[in-house]
């Protein structure tokens, strides 16, 4: 006495039951419409939902609360829209309820997509610069679900023309030595239950390139060739051997004459057989002549022995005479 009282308010929450995802179907073809929904009953207050797809949350979606026939709880579902594609197989959808007697727990429910869709095709050479002689392996790269069959191939429309030679392993194309005939379009084709896809690769089969000395050979080879040709001025046997010979720096793969160096050769030996005349003639010229003593002189004319001695001494005086007048 006397009489105290007060007053408490008492909540009482409703947990919400394990959410269910509904509209889910498997496997979905690519490029259908899915709609799923995710639906969870008895919450007080009512329940959060929320979507994911591969941990990411998804905010476009529609959300709807009902109260239960109580009038205390309350039953919300949420629904979730979007148009599958080859990236969404293997994804996971995630409905996750949120509410504030599940503590740090929230309820959750998980589907994982399957997407049906055609192969996609690339094919990939073993070398970017195909050679003839040279080995080559195409590969059909293919994906698709289900798994393509194993692929076809073709070349400019048709079958493979050699097959000892172009052998398909798998999904390889292997030409063991590529020559010119093998020039074309080749062709690789997948099929899966979806439909089919196929690609293309034009093969162009380069030459072989030769590989050639460096350029500096060509003022060695007229050197040698020049030097061999002044020793030609002694023989013509030796010149027309001398110049045939073939200089051991010379380019291997050459088998052709060069009629530029072979014309070269011969005018120099020309020129050299033609200045090596000349001066022989020159020199010849200036030394012909006779030569006298001066006792023979004046004897030229003598009928015998005894007058052209006579003469001779007689030229001796003429001589002496001549010097003595001259001093």
């Amino acid at each position: 006495m006397p009489v105290k009282t007060s007053k408490a308010y008492l909540t009482v929450l409703g947990v919400p039951e394990k959410p269910q995802i509904s509209g889910f179907s498997s496997p979905v073809m690519e490029g259908d419409l899915m709609q799923l929904t995710c639906k969870t009953s008895g919450s007080k207050p009512a329940a959060d939902i929320k979507w994911f797809k591969n941990d990411k949350e998804i905010k476009d979606v529609k959300y709807l609360k009902e109260e239960d026939a109580n009038r205390k709880t309350f039953t919300v579902s949420s629904t979730l829209d979007f148009r599958v594609d080859r990236s969404d197989d293997g994804a996971s959808i995630m409905c996750r309820v949120e509410h504030e007697s599940l503590n740090a727990t929230p309820q959750v429910a998980m589907q994982v997509l399957e997407i049906h869709y055609t192969p996609s095709v690339k094919i990939i050479p073993s070398t970017p610069f195909p050679q003839e002689g040279q080995p080559l392996i195409l590969t059909c790269e293919s994906k698709g679900k289900p798994l393509p069959e194993p692929v076809l191939w073709t070349k400019d429309g048709a079958e493979l023309p050699d097959p000892d030679r172009m052998v398909v392993s798998g999904r390889e194309l292997n030409i063991l030595f590529l020559n010119k005939t093998d020039n074309g379009t080749y062709r690789c084709e997948a099929t899966n239950t979806i439909g089919q896809s196929s690609a293309e690769y034009v093969l162009i089969v380069h030459d072989v390139p030769n590989t050639l000395l460096p350029t500096t050979i060509i003022p060695s080879l007229t050197t040698a060739t020049v030097t061999t040709s002044v020793a030609i001025t002694t023989s013509p046997t030796t010149s027309a051997t001398t110049s045939s010979r073939r200089d051991p720096n010379a380019l291997a793969g050459q088998t052709g004459p060069d009629h530029a160096l072979i014309g070269g050769i011969v005018a120099v030996v020309v020129f050299v057989t033609l200045c090596s005349i000349f001066l022989l003639g020159r020199y010849l010229a200036r030394h012909k002549g006779t030569y006298l003593t001066n006792e023979a002189k004046g004897a030229e004319d003598a009928p015998d022995a005894d007058t052209a001695i006579i003469n001779a001494e007689g030229s001796q005086v003429n001589a002496e005479e001549k010097k003595e007048y001259f001093i």
